[in-house]
């Protein structure tokens, strides 16, 4: 009985702690995400309710279905840039149908999460190069920030592109309001000065501290604008009325924002995962993503992802499980409902100096140095912030995607093929071309592809392995090694196939080495004749088969 007693006041003691601990840590994460909420919304052209909305619904929605202890699932930067941008590109007559066309965006990115996730997808972040996903967040935090300077210098401009944005400002530097700037670079200051302290939430406080000089003041006689009445209301669950063709268009459009948020949220969720040795599944997190997006925007919220900086603040806290995020919905629900007045107050150009800081951590060049130090991929990353800046958001970021999407198909239109040879007599095999002094054997050619066989590059990596063949006299006996396929589609199967036919027509074999269970069982079922026998566990036991058919050749 005593050693019951001890150990339910243990457990009940680790419980008390872990509850503590997510308590701090969700009232931490909640000091950050209001901030946030006010600057995304900015950056979406959007009013703050539809960021608050977008925050509950994210965080509710990861604690129901997500598995990570630490993610936080709200809106994000790129995530409000693309809505912003792709709506702009549809040209919306009002307010109101602008809304539509952004809810309507954020349904169909959150339903198309969901059929990936459905189709076992989840790895679909792969075919954003981090190069590519570098150059753009780069290029993005460029173009953010440099539109917030026309607000945080009370001025008004007309252009849409940065590089415009910064002429018209020069131009316009004698209508500059003094006090706004004060407030906006004074504001920016500070944030960057609170930094030295990670444990002040410094854009709560910097927020806190703009209301108080707001209500201490008349800020309207110094021309500097606040952000006014904000309107928290419960949100309607319906789906958005438009036009098919509407729909049909912005499906379309729903794929490049789906596609970053799979790449920023995932990013996050396995960096953390990997520290803590957590085990997360990539298409469980696509579902929690769908899931929270699809229910975001049939509650008129942002997209919403799993943001690094916001996610790392709250493993920075001290969080254990996922009951921070749900600690810091409810904080968060409770400084909206009883703090709107107090949000109106909120001076324009600090709001702006907010998305600044916020953004500040994705103008470091340090991952694009990173890459002409090492030679590799910096022109796909230059290319990527290039485009973003030249093309716009939108654009560009469809433009990063498809570089992504070359860059994978020009690897896989280059065929590697490493001929393989004994180290010594240890019956392992080595490419040939590092190791010189590797053993080769009389007649036979061991050929090994670097990289799957599937449709895209079986072709062209059989053709280099055919040149091999050919090139090599006296050889009669052909071993491929697929130890870098897992499985086998019809066109590689095919191949394969006919590849034995054409060795067979010309009295040569073929042998494959390193034959995994699924491709064993389908090249038997598609040609048995062809490959019994013929298919081997290892490169040995085939080089050990190819020796006897060459002895029992030579005794013919």
């Amino acid at each position: 009985m005593q050693d019951y007693l001890s150990i339910k006041t243990q457990l009940s003691g680790a419980c008390t702690r872990l509850s503590l601990a997510d308590a701090v840590a969700g009232l931490s994460v909640a000091f950050i995400l209001l901030p946030e909420a006010v600057a995304y919304a900015a950056i979406a052209h959007l009013p703050i309710q539809h960021a608050i909305t977008a925050a509950l619904v994210g965080l509710i929605c990861y604690a129901w279905l997500g598995k990570s202890h630490f993610a936080i699932v709200t809106p994000t930067s790129s995530a409000a840039a693309l809505l912003a941008a792709v709506v702009l590109s549809l040209h919306p007559v009002d307010g109101n149908t602008a809304e539509g066309l952004g809810f309507a965006l954020v349904i169909l990115t959150g339903a198309g999460l969901i059929l990936f996730a459905k189709a076992g997808l989840g790895r679909l972040s792969a075919f954003v190069s981090r190069p590519v996903l570098h150059g753009f967040s780069f290029a993005l935090a460029v173009t953010i920030i440099i539109k917030q300077l026309p607000i945080m210098l009370g001025s008004k401009v007309s252009a849409a592109d940065p590089f415009g944005i910064v002429v018209e400002l020069i131009h316009q530097a004698h209508e500059w309001t003094f006090w706004s700037a004060v407030i906006g670079f004074g504001a920016l200051i500070l944030l960057w000065g609170l930094k030295r302290w990670p444990a002040v939430p410094g854009a709560f406080v910097v927020l806190a501290l703009g209301i108080c000089l707001s209500h201490l003041l008349n800020l309207a006689d110094l021309h500097v604008a606040t952000i006014g009445p904000v309107l928290i209301r419960p949100p309607d669950f319906s789906l958005p009325l438009l036009p098919l063709e509407k729909w049909l268009t912005l499906a379309e459009l729903a794929c490049g924002l789906l596609v970053i948020i799979v790449a920023e949220s995932w990013g996050s969720i396995r960096s953390l995962a990997l520290i803590h040795g957590n085990d997360v599944e990539p298409n469980r997190e696509l579902l929690a993503l769908g899931t929270a997006n699809l229910v975001s925007g049939l509650l008129q919220g942002m997209p919403v992802g799993a943001g690094f900086s916001v996610s790392s603040a709250n493993e920075g806290a001290g969080a254990k499980s996922k009951l921070a995020g749900v600690i810091a919905t409810l904080f968060l629900l409770l400084m909206v409902v009883f703090g709107k007045a107090w949000i109106a107050l909120i001076p324009e150009p600090i709001v702006a100096a907010a998305v600044i800081n916020a953004l500040s951590h994705a103008l470091n060049p340090k991952a694009l140095l990173y890459l002409w130090r090492i030679n590799r991929d910096q022109y796909l990353a230059l290319a990527a912030v290039l485009a973003v800046l030249a093309f716009g958001v939108l654009h560009g970021m469809l433009i990063a995607v498809g570089l992504s999407l070359a860059a994978a198909i020009r690897t896989f239109s280059q065929p590697v093929v490493r001929e393989l040879a004994e180290l010594g007599h240890s019956r392992d095999y080595v490419d040939r071309e590092n190791h010189p002094k590797a053993i080769t054997h009389a007649n036979l050619l061991i050929l090994r592809p670097e990289e799957p066989l599937f449709f895209a590059s079986v072709e062209g990596v059989l053709a280099e392995v055919q040149r091999r063949f050919i090139r090599s006299k006296d050889v009669h006996i052909l071993i491929i090694s697929l130890e870098q396929s897992a499985n086998l589609d019809s066109t590689a199967a095919e191949c394969l196939i006919e590849l034995a036919n054409e060795l067979k027509r010309q009295n040569k074999v073929l042998l494959l080495a390193r034959v995994k269970d699924p491709i064993r069982q389908l090249l038997l079922k598609l040609a048995e004749a062809q490959f019994k026998d013929k298919l081997f566990w290892s490169v040995e036991d085939a080089v050990v088969s190819a020796q006897k058919l060459t002895r029992r050749h030579v005794n013919q």
